[in-house]
């Protein structure tokens, strides 16, 4: 659907939330708004739809729909409250790289956001454009003049409204998502309430001074945010909002457009022929952000709660899961191209998908890793399922490491290395070559697992997890310190471990372990950084052998930086924000606005970010150049 140009005011003295005014007026106020020049929501005329989607015919529809549901929530005697002396003006805005161009256009060796697909950029809460870094600390966005580094400042602080979750920078614009939390409203003179919905936020900025950020663009979905990814110039992002019955009648989300808004229509919603879990609305909503005016598109998709979503340059799919039995995964397939937004397909496989990097697509076929459970006996066994243009299956390959668990996943042109995990750490290596016929052509069985896997290069990968102990006391393993392997692949039927090294002893974690965007790597530096707090245990403590779940002391946190390459895998020194006074103290829990969480270059310079500094360091010594104190954050 698409938010046409519309330039409507509307003065009243009373106004009832717009969600009242949704179900309560319907097709009525859509009508008029129309007939108006107002907002309207256009309803496809696709009758069963594509594949086995397909779009309710009208609110009653949708409602029984739900009501034969049992998993969906109700809500009953909600006061709504009613605003006095309230008016409005509905006037809705006219209708890759991941790199953004350095702001000076002089600077050419930066780093990126570490991202799975090269031209779907993703969002985090640090970036740069090879000048300035942008870096979230509550509801500031706050703009770093970071290169060169003698002349290193705070440019700008920009206070949002509500908590920031993460941004984008691309060219000369700014995105920021935030968030509106349900809060509880109260009208004094009718002693009634109403529970405010979760409201996600979209804000787009123009920071072509970035000393003066400029708003452009405020887009809001009722829900929270789910995902994101922006590609080129368009932003495409999901909110999640649940599907429930108040008083019998539907509640839909609304979409907001500076002071433009619409409810979606229950005609405008697209289900699927059988859902069973936990229902959710998923709007997905894209707008060209280098273009102020341009026309806002959504649609709408009633799904079994969703867990992960993979992003190709033409695809997204969104994987919900049926957690009873053996345990689903229900794919939607959306075409993206340009802004546009399509259903394509949908399809159920076996077992659950761990993250985004359990999922590919590749030459028109789609393919995914999952774990089979049974609630009686556990992990049963992993499988890797290939999916042609339609969403049919056409290649399977099921029952690797039976009891075992996907740890990792990465998808590499014609291959799939998967990492299972109970005591021991297999690194299978598959060949997806023929869609329809996947087969192992190898494994290597380590102690330890990987959480995370990245290329080297084409035969080489670099996997990030923890060590292991077996376990004396059963059929499991302790995990002890952070590792990090280099995995030499070009004999795929004898894949072998080239190097390792542990940081620390159990305890130790790294956010790098469960957020790729703390991951820095440069294959032409031979550079690799992630931030660790380490835990160390005193041997002395002990007259024998340290007990293998026995946790050490936090002895420091900072960013740890490595050479790696082929040869090996080499510690050249560690940053740190924070006094090693601090630590000690901690015991056994540790949090710090301190804590490095992202890592980053600029030319020679090494950048480390915490919620409190950002520092500089020299790439090749890792001698300090400077530090900005980043200061409190608004919220």
């Amino acid at each position: 659907m698409m938010l046409p140009t519309m330039h409507v005011s509307l003065d009243t003295k009373k106004l009832v939330s717009f969600a009242l005014v949704a179900f309560m007026f319907g097709g009525l106020l859509g009508t008029a708004l129309w007939n108006f020049g107002g907002v309207y929501v256009p309803t496809l005329s696709q009758g069963l739809g594509f594949g086995s989607m397909r779009q309710f015919a009208d609110a009653d529809e949708l409602a029984g729909y739900l009501k034969d549901r049992p998993n969906v929530r109700a809500y009953y005697d909600v006061d709504i409250i009613s605003v006095t002396g309230f008016g409005f003006t509905v006037k809705s805005a006219q209708s890759a790289a991941t790199a953004a161009t350095p702001a000076s256009g002089t600077i050419t060796d930066y780093s990126t956001t570490n991202i799975q697909v090269e031209g779907v950029d993703e969002a985090d809460v640090v970036k740069t454009d090879g000048e300035y870094v942008y870096i979230v600390k509550g509801r500031t966005v706050i703009i770093v003049k970071a290169y060169p580094a003698e002349d290193a400042r705070i440019v700008h602080r920009l206070n949002v409204s509500q908590p920031v979750s993460d941004i984008y920078v691309s060219d000369d614009k700014l995105v920021v998502f935030s968030y509106m939390p349900r809060f509880w409203n109260w009208d004094v003179s009718s002693r009634t309430s109403e529970p405010d919905k979760e409201r996600a936020r979209v804000t787009v900025y123009d920071i072509s001074d970035r000393a003066n950020p400029v708003e452009e663009r405020d887009l809001s979905v009722d829900g929270y945010h789910y995902d994101s990814r922006l590609i080129g110039e368009y932003l495409y992002f999901i909110i999640a909002s649940g599907a429930y019955l108040e008083d019998g009648e539907v509640v839909l989300p609304v979409i907001r457009d500076g002071k433009a808004w619409c409810a979606i229509q229950a005609q405008d919603v697209w289900y699927p022929n059988a859902t069973r879990g936990w229902l959710e609305y998923y709007t997905i909503t894209s707008v060209n952000i280098q273009e102020p005016e341009a026309q806002v598109s959504s649609e709408t998709f009633l799904l079994d709660g969703g867990t992960t979503l993979y992003v190709s340059l033409d695809n997204m799919y969104i994987v919900g899961q049926r957690w009873w039995g053996g345990g689903d995964s229900e794919i939607t397939k959306i075409g993206i191209s340009g802004g546009a937004i399509t259903f394509r397909g949908n399809a159920t496989v076996p077992g659950y998908v761990l993250n985004q990097f359990s999922m590919d697509e590749h030459d028109g076929y789609f393919r995914v890793a999952t774990t089979s459970h049974s609630w009686r006996t556990g992990a049963e066994g992993n499988n890797v399922y290939v999916l042609d243009e339609n969403m049919e299956t056409v290649g399977r390959l099921e029952g690797l490491a039976p009891g075992e668990d996907i740890y990792s996943a990465r998808f590499m042109g014609d291959r799939c290395y998967l990492v299972t995990f109970k005591k021991v750490d297999p690194l299978f290596t598959i060949d997806l070559s023929d869609p329809e016929e996947p087969r192992v052509l190898g494994k290597l069985k380590i102690p330890g697992y990987s959480d995370y896997l990245h290329p080297y290069d084409e035969n080489t990968l670099i996997g990030i997890g923890k060590e292991t102990e077996e376990a004396k006391e059963g059929d499991f393993a302790w995990y002890q310190g952070v590792k990090i392997s280099l995995f030499d692949v070009s004999d795929v039927e004898n894949p072998r471990e080239l190097a390792k090294i542990e940081i620390g002893d159990r305890g130790t974690e790294s956010p790098a372990l469960y957020d790729h965007h703390a991951f820095l790597f440069s294959r032409a530096r031979n550079l690799l950084v992630i931030p660790v707090l380490e835990a160390q245990i005193d041997e002395g403590d002990f007259s024998g052998t340290v007990p293998a779940n026995f946790y050490g002391e936090y002895m420091y946190q900072g960013a740890y930086v490595f050479s790696i390459s082929p040869e090996g895998i080499e510690l050249r020194g560690r940053v740190t924000h924070i006094s090693d006074d601090s630590l000690l103290r901690s015991g056994f829990w540790f949090d710090s606005e301190y804590s490095v969480e992202r890592s980053l270059y600029i030319e020679e310079n090494l950048y480390t970010i915490s919620r409190g500094m950002l520092k500089i360091n020299d790439l090749a010594t890792l001698e300090e150049i400077a530090s900005v104190e980043l200061g409190e954050g608004s919220g």
